[in-house]
């Protein structure tokens, strides 16, 4: 989670925004809590080193909107451009599927032009913007019916 922060906000924001006592906690609450349904999927080599990961969740909006989000992805630079964001996305979509969502949401930076692309690719439309509460950040959702 750290590494896509900063690749996307940058070094410095990347590395303030959140401790890593934060990040490893909120993994573990995807991973073990009786109050989200949630998930946390790895891609993996054939030497066995992680390689990427996607973590997804169902999320309820205070409209009481629910869909599945997408909540990170982040592939290992020297893996890239071999389909495993898109593998990623794909295993995401199905877990969703298997839990019942029919939409699927992600927010990202609108700078994040690559995976805007990726998504925008398999059918996902902007949706909605908005800035970051803590970095000021312009974020753009990108949605999609399942």
């Amino acid at each position: 989670m750290r590494s896509t922060l900063i690749e996307v906000e940058g070094e410095q924001v990347g590395h303030s925004l959140y401790s890593m006592d934060w990040l490893r906690d909120r993994v573990k609450w995807h991973l073990d809590n009786s109050g989200v349904t949630a998930a946390v999927l790895l891609a993996i080599d054939e030497n066995s080193l992680i390689v990427g990961h996607t973590i997804v969740r169902k999320e309820i909006e205070e409209n009481g909107e629910v869909s599945g989000l997408i909540s990170t992805t982040y592939v290992l630079p020297e893996f890239r451009r071999h389909g495993i964001a898109e593998k990623l996305l794909f295993s995401g979509e199905n877990w969703m599927k298997q839990n019942k969502l029919d939409i699927a949401a992600t927010w990202t930076s609108s700078s994040n032009n690559k995976l805007i692309k990726l998504y925008e690719k398999h059918s996902y439309c902007q949706v909605a913007k908005g800035l970051h509460s803590t970095t000021g950040t312009l974020m753009v959702k990108l949605l999609r019916n399942l």
